[in-house]
């Protein structure tokens, strides 16, 4: 037993300090950390997904509004694209086209997300509105 000790010792000497087998410490922190970072960067699209789902709510809603409050201008014969600017940017959106098609009012609005790491996005919606038929 003790000559195969001896010749254990004798190979691992003649092995050069490169060559030699690694062990596996450190693997589990490098694991935990890749994991972390890949968390992250799904957590950074989820919000991101989010964001633009809620400016996509909003910018439906400030297109409701301000088709009605075009449809009401029209009803008592102002301009009524004048009249959804500023309802539209009171509910945090533009108007990027407003059309009066007889006594209906059509608009479309977008809506801006937070910028993350300089990325904006701009969903937008189109409402119509105007008296009720029938």
């Amino acid at each position: 037993m003790a000559d195969v000790r001896a010749a254990l010792l004798a190979a691992q000497a003649a092995v050069p300090a490169g060559a030699r087998r690694r062990d596996d410490r450190g693997v589990a922190t490098v694991a935990a950390v890749g994991l972390l970072v890949m968390l992250l960067v799904v957590t950074w699209i989820s919000v991101g997904c989010v964001n633009v789902a809620v400016a996509a709510h909003r910018a439906g809603a400030a297109a409701d509004l301000a088709a009605l409050a075009g449809a009401q201008a029209l009803r008592v014969g102002a301009d009524a694209c004048a009249a959804v600017g500023p309802v539209a940017a009171h509910n945090g959106g533009r108007v990027t086209a407003c059309a009066v098609e007889g006594a209906d009012v059509r608009v479309t609005v977008e809506v801006d997300t937070p910028a993350m790491v300089g990325l904006v996005w701009s969903p937008a919606s189109s409402a119509r509105a105007g008296p009720a038929v029938g």
